[in-house]
């Protein structure tokens, strides 16, 4: 979430909200997902989809962009979402200012048309436009949950059973049976101050539920990259626009869903830096320059607090043969990132 990049926009600090002391363990040791026949199921490689990876599997793995930082992963007859707002209602940040005192809403009916059956849910941070639509979808299909400690003590309020939550931190290398997550432990953007939008973290649950979008604060950061069958593609997933270097040297992503900074964004050199340690990365998507307000029933507007040209610029300049792929909402895409339908 970008907000504090804003001009009106209230400070992440009177957002926070005081947790309350709480000795439940943080979950219980059960399988990440269920064992099933579909673990194996995963398409033989093809000769035109070989990556710098070895041979890629292209074809057995779908991408849907839900607008946002929010993705649909499809390997193997098994489903992922990472980050999956789709409610989209309106909290003032587009119209003039943001209302801290928004109601936490979800739609059910646009939340199921997207998300097919998933199994897992991965989650950045714990801001609503990527939180606030998990605790039904955790709910209502079973999925479990993987997130930050704060994200963990968010649902626990809103819900959701313990045993379906994964507390991670980054480092985690996770077998989802038709695919494998890498947990990097990452950064949230900061504002032209320096300063990072609703920050704070819990370490237990909050002393009332969460009704309101200022409820839910940050809790760190994380990205994920998961890895379709055993030999890719591999796709780099960001929530927010800045990371830890340190962290993503070494992953070599065939894709890399890169969320677009803001123009008052302070971090340094933020382009050229992820895609060096990322070791230019043959396609990079860019995410999260979309209004996250409007229905996904018509084709993405700007925000236009996000420079997606000069973002596209900058990659073409820092890594003059990575392909850049815009994202739209009805195009389901191949593990080239290349359409399969509209």
């Amino acid at each position: 979430m970008h907000a504090s990049d804003r001009p009106g926009t209230p400070s992440g600090r009177a957002l926070n909200r005081r947790a309350v002391l709480w000795g439940t363990a943080l979950g219980a040791a059960s399988p990440l997902i269920p064992t099933t026949a579909a673990t194996a199921a995963t398409a033989a490689p093809t000769a035109a989809s070989a990556g710098r990876g070895g041979d890629r599997a292209a074809r057995s793995v779908s991408y849907r962009w839900l607008g946002t930082a929010g993705w649909r992963i499809d390997v193997g007859g098994r489903t992922v979402l990472f980050d999956p707002y789709l409610t989209r209602f309106r909290t003032g940040l587009f119209d003039g200012g943001l209302v801290p005192e928004t109601r936490l809403t979800t739609d059910p009916t646009v939340v199921d048309a997207h998300i097919g059956r998933p199994e897992v849910v991965l989650v950045s941070h714990s801001h609503w436009d990527h939180l606030a639509d998990v605790p039904y979808i955790a709910k209502t299909t079973g999925a479990r949950v993987i997130g930050t400690e704060t994200t963990y003590h968010l649902l626990i309020a809103l819900g959701v059973d313990s045993k379906q939550i994964s507390v991670v931190k980054g480092g985690e290398v996770l077998d989802l049976g038709t695919m494998t997550v890498e947990v990097v432990s990452s950064l949230h953007s900061r504002n032209k101050n320096c300063s990072y939008f609703a920050p704070g973290t819990l370490n237990a649950p909050p002393a009332t539920v969460p009704s309101t979008i200022a409820d839910l604060p940050e809790g760190d950061t994380l990205a994920f990259q998961i890895t379709a069958g055993e030999h890719g593609p591999s796709a780099f997933l960001m929530g927010a626009s800045d990371f830890a270097e340190r962290e993503v040297r070494g992953l070599r992503p065939d894709l890399a869903m890169i969320a677009v900074p803001t123009t008052t964004s302070t971090t340094h050199g933020y382009v050229s830096r992820l895609l060096r340690a990322l070791d230019a990365p043959g396609v990079v998507v860019p995410v999260h320059w979309d209004n996250f307000e409007l229905p996904l029933t018509g084709s993405p507007v700007r925000d236009p607090a996000m420079d997606l040209d000069a973002f596209l610029a900058q990659v073409g300049t820092a890594s003059p043969g990575t392909r850049t792929v815009v994202p739209d909402y009805r195009t389901v895409y191949d593990g080239d990132m290349r359409p399969t339908n509209r």
